[in-house]
């Protein structure tokens, strides 16, 4: 049976979405951009937004039961390759043992401006 998950700890879908979906003993997590959930406010460069998106997937990701050690795959989305290294200091900082599996892609544009979009699969 499908279980929509919705927390007030990351940002509200900014579409037709929902912020993830559970199915199956496995977590599909929608794309992630790096909006305060708090302020709605984005912060400023790619360290801190990665941060942001990482905190909005551990608020997910905690509302639905699961953690970060769930996480067998994740996408990033980049809005400039140049940016790579820094997201992924910090993003490494998230998984630093038995990490994910990833992908990521430079993008022309991300929604709302942001630098960084991540998705997640994790599983039970």
């Amino acid at each position: 049976m499908k279980r929509i998950i919705f927390t007030e700890k990351a940002p509200k879908a900014i579409g037709p979405y929902s912020q993830a979906v559970e199915i199956n003993n496995t977590l599909y997590i929608s794309g992630q951009v790096p909006i305060n959930p708090e302020t709605g406010d984005m912060p400023e460069g790619i360290a801190s937004q990665t941060e942001q998106v990482m905190k909005n997937i551990g608020a997910i990701l905690e509302a639905a039961g699961y953690s970060y050690g769930d996480v067998v795959k994740s996408n990033c989305l980049l809005s400039d390759m140049g940016n790579f290294k820094a997201m992924n200091e910090v993003y490494g900082s998230y998984y630093s043992e038995n990490p994910p599996a990833r992908a990521a892609y430079g993008v022309v544009q991300l929604p709302l401006g942001a630098l960084i979009e991540i998705e997640t699969i994790a599983v039970k």
